[in-house]
């Protein structure tokens, strides 16, 4: 699987680890990775440690992502970036969404 997850701090902050390609394949796992948080988790951390390549409908999934957890009610943070999916992400001004780290 390309996708793993787990709660840190306590159970208030939620982690998406992203393996390999982050595209169209993986939006119904992706989906589901977040759906049903509880209002306990502060904050969602989507970890691209392990990306090696992402797409317009991951940046579509991320949006998605953050429209369905309320924007502005929790911090979305999105680190680890190679530099190939940090200018993606530059180019798409996410940083004006997201917190890039």
């Amino acid at each position: 699987m390309s996708l793993l997850t787990e709660f840190a701090n306590d159970g208030k902050q939620f982690v998406i680890h992203v393996k390999g390609k982050f595209d169209f394949g993986m939006v119904h796992d992706f989906r589901q990775s977040y759906e049903g948080l509880t209002e306990r988790v502060s904050s969602v951390v989507v970890d691209f440690r392990e990306t090696e390549y992402i797409d317009s409908s991951a940046l579509g999934m991320l949006l998605n992502m953050r429209k369905s957890l309320g924007a502005g009610t929790r911090t979305i943070h999105l680190i680890n970036c190679r530099p190939e999916v940090r200018k993606i992400l530059d180019i798409s001004r996410f940083d004006k969404l997201f917190v890039i780290e």
